[in-house]
């Protein structure tokens, strides 16, 4: 009874917990577990209603005809040795393909899939940390922070980082199996010694090595840290009959899978000889704050046994090297790595970037999808950062031995953090919410530990933590719900981007981009302004520019952006797209024609250019070269109603017209209102003399679109058929004052009219 009593009190807030039967409900593990996923869902639940954004997902999704095609054998392959996106992350790929599997190219269903990974992410941290240390509320706590922290809705709300929390979930899982591991070769050893024990003499009785159960309880005794409850242990062990070599095979093949999500769970090697030292209790660090006359025999002993468990994790270590070669090469063949950084620069954006974090994890506003690279920092800042990173590092290690968890802590967040700080460029950012994922719940850690021990043992304790606790909970979620709005469509998202950082010129790009997909082409030019004013030499917003004076007739104007564009980047594929359309609405079609083939040669999936070449080709009358281009265009984009339209348009100038008409069908069962697709139709079957047939979609053609002169002419013709003159005359007249020009329609007229022919 004393025993339990002191169990109690290593975790103050369990006293908040006394005193009524629904507290004593709230103390229950699956009711806290039901309570963090019911809040998490609600917190999340907007992103059901958002779309994709312009900056990732059309590379992941929207746009990729592998992961749009779902789950085949051809596209698991893919996945398997693509470098695409500059990642090599097979699971992912497989994951966002199960996803347009399921739901198609919808939006809502995809986030939600993301925030179902987020909660149970969030279950399992909270269910491995009480299952490690035996305290309840403290574990629920950071699980609720990991859960509801506004630095984590970038990874949870962008349908292009499912990678964080797919990653974040073989990465706990990973964990989970480990503890598993240790707990169970901790029960056979301590099993051996017992049995050893008692087929030796009572003299010479060997010394057991101590059970993981019964370090834990050493550790109530000594005040270092929070111990498990003997009866989580028994459970534990009750769920973990398998043996000790299988669960260390089962830890290896999930970290294999996390590799396989996100490569940044490179650094889980050094998590798990953390999680060693505190809260497993596997070694000690005599050597700090040690006693003199034990140094020596300490320090030869806690050096072999962290030898023991470095050898111990060699083959995490061998995927985890693996895995870092093959993403070092994979992102500098696709351009990622930057070298336009000086080694001295990178190390301090680095310095800098750790404060940052620490400085939005406590104050968490004025976040951006993206925090743009100054280049350089002023000294002072990068000076100061490193002296309060020391400071903090010396405080930890100095508190070490007497509070573990503090440098457990730290150490998780600066370790996790080192493949995306910085020190190899990858991209044009300094630092991303989303990269503290997984870094943010060593500082979680810290400070919940920490404040329970901050405050001293008095009565109104326990009422303190719960209150400061559910402030920070509510504070969190509130910040978050806000920062979810951020990202129900790229205007509002890239919108406050520009508002909350300098110099964002990617955001000003993307929010033009956005803008002009709107029809909104002045506002999107005036962001691209803006986007090149901060960076002249940026090639996505010359080309984007080009593209919007294209979609306003203006091609000579173009043209200049898109040679500014390939000066930059020479290989560009949308920009060589792009072009060709320019100098193929100029006549210049076999200039086009090479530019469409570069385009091809550098993205040879790339279902436009095979469309626009279709086009050129069709029209220096080459249709056995064209069709082939409209169907690689549908393979890539099977939903591509143009091309279904434009190959109907060249199998039915080949007199084709059964295949013909079954390509017109198609692309009007995609796009129900195009209107010329109707026309054509309409054509294929009058040619085939299903005249009425033909009549029924002119006349779509035309509700669609009154001012098309050429179906108001198609369907006079149709009606004549039927010897309906006097329709026939209107739609004539019709097309004529459309078309003043229109000699046919003239000469019809003219004719039904008995009038002269001019």
């Amino acid at each position: 009874m004393i025993e339990r009593a002191k169990t109690t009190l290593t975790d103050p807030l369990d006293l908040q917990a006394r005193g009524s039967s629904w507290r004593e409900t709230m103390r229950r593990p699956a009711v806290l577990c039901l309570l963090l996923a019911l809040c998490t869902f609600v917190v999340f639940l907007p992103v059901a209603r958002q779309g994709f954004v312009n900056y990732d997902d059309s590379d992941y999704v929207t746009e990729n005809p592998h992961v749009l095609g779902g789950l085949n054998w051809a596209n698991i392959v893919w996945a398997f040795t693509t470098g695409h996106a500059s990642n090599w992350h097979p699971l992912t790929w497989l994951s966002h393909m199960l996803d347009c599997q399921l739901f198609g190219s919808n939006a809502g269903p995809q986030h939600l899939v993301s925030v179902g990974f987020h909660i149970a992410n969030t279950l399992l941290l909270f269910l491995l940390l009480r299952r490690m240390t035996g305290a309840l509320w403290r574990s629920a706590l950071v699980a609720a922070l990991f859960a509801w922290h506004p630095l984590h809705v970038e990874s949870v709300a962008w349908a292009s980082e499912r990678k964080d929390v797919l990653s974040g979930f073989f990465f706990l899982l990973t964990i989970g199996a480990y503890v598993s591991y240790v707990e169970r070769r901790s029960a056979s050893s301590s099993a051996l010694a017992r049995e050893g024990a008692e087929q030796k003499p009572e003299g010479r009785r060997p010394k057991p090595e101590r059970s993981l159960k019964s370090k834990v309880q050493s550790l109530k005794s000594s005040g270092r840290g929070a111990a498990p409850r003997s009866d989580n242990l028994h459970a534990a062990s009750r769920f973990t009959r398998l043996p000790a070599p299988v669960l260390y095979l089962a830890a290896l093949v999930l970290f294999a899978l996390g590799l396989m999500s996100k490569p940044m769970l490179v650094t889980l090697p050094f998590v798990l000889l953390l999680l060693d030292y505190w809260p497993l209790r596997r070694f000690e660090l005599s050597t700090l704050n040690p006693q003199p006359s034990t140094l020596r025999s300490s320090v030869t002993e806690d050096g072999a046994t962290l030898l023991r468990l470095v050898a111990e994790k060699v083959p995490f270590f061998l995927l985890a090297a693996a895995s870092s070669v093959i993403t070092f090469i994979v992102q500098r063949k696709g351009g990622a790595v930057s070298t336009s950084l000086s080694v001295g620069a990178r190390i301090a954006n680095a310095l800098v970037s750790y404060i940052r974090y620490i400085g939005k994890t406590f104050w968490p506003v004025d976040l951006s999808i993206l925090y743009p690279h100054p280049g350089r920092w002023p000294a002072w800042q990068v000076i100061a950062s490193a002296v309060l990173l020391l400071a903090i590092f010396a405080a930890v290690l100095w508190l070490a031995r007497k509070r573990p968890y503090l440098v457990v802590g730290w150490l998780w967040f600066c370790g996790t953090l080192v493949p995306t700080i910085g020190l190899v460029q990858v991209g044009i950012q300094s630092m991303a919410d989303r990269y503290t994922y997984l870094p943010l719940i060593g500082l979680f850690i810290m400070l919940v530990w920490g404040a329970n021990e901050l405050i001293p043992d008095r009565p109104w304790r326990a009422q303190a933590l719960a209150i400061g606790g559910v402030s920070w909970l509510a504070a969190s979620a509130l910040l978050t719900e806000r920062q979810v709005r951020f990202w129900r469509d790229s205007e509002a998202l890239f919108g406050h981007a520009v508002k909350v950082t300098r110099d964002n010129y990617l955001a000003y790009n993307n929010l033009g981009f956005y803008l002009s997909g709107k029809g909104r082409t002045v506002e999107a030019m005036e962001n691209y302004r803006q986007a090149l004013k901060i960076n002249p030499a940026h090639e996505d917003a010359l080309n984007n520019m080009g593209y919007a004076l294209a979609a306003q007739k203006k091609f000579a104007e173009a043209i200049p952006f898109y040679d500014a564009a390939l000066r930059v980047r020479p290989l560009h594929a949308e920009v060589h797209n792009n072009l060709g359309n320019a100098l193929s609405e100029m006549g210049q079609i076999d200039d086009a024609i090479r530019h469409y083939l570069i385009a091809l040669t550098q993205k040879p999936d790339h279902a436009d250019a095979h469309n626009n070449l279709g086009i050129a080709l069709a029209m220096k009358g080459k249709l056995d070269e064209a069709i082939p281009h409209f169907q690689d265009a549908i393979r890539f984009k099977p939903s591509y109603a143009s091309a279904h339209s434009n190959l109907g348009n060249a199998l039915a100038a080949q007199h084709k017209l059964e295949a013909a008409i079954n390509e017109y069908k198609e692309a009007l069962r995609l796009k129900p209102d195009d209107a010329q697709a109707q026309n054509n139709l309409g054509n294929a079957l009058t040619e085939q003399g299903a005249v009425e047939e033909a009549i029924g979609h002119y006349r779509e053609a035309l509700r669609l679109n009154a001012y098309n002169p050429e179906a108001q002419f198609n369907l006079a013709q149709a009606l004549l058929h039927q010897n309906k003159r006097e329709e026939a005359v209107a739609h004539l007249t019709e097309a004529l004052r459309l078309k003043p020009d229109y000699p046919e329609a003239r000469t019809q007229l003219n004719s039904l009219l008995g009038r002269p022919q001019p």
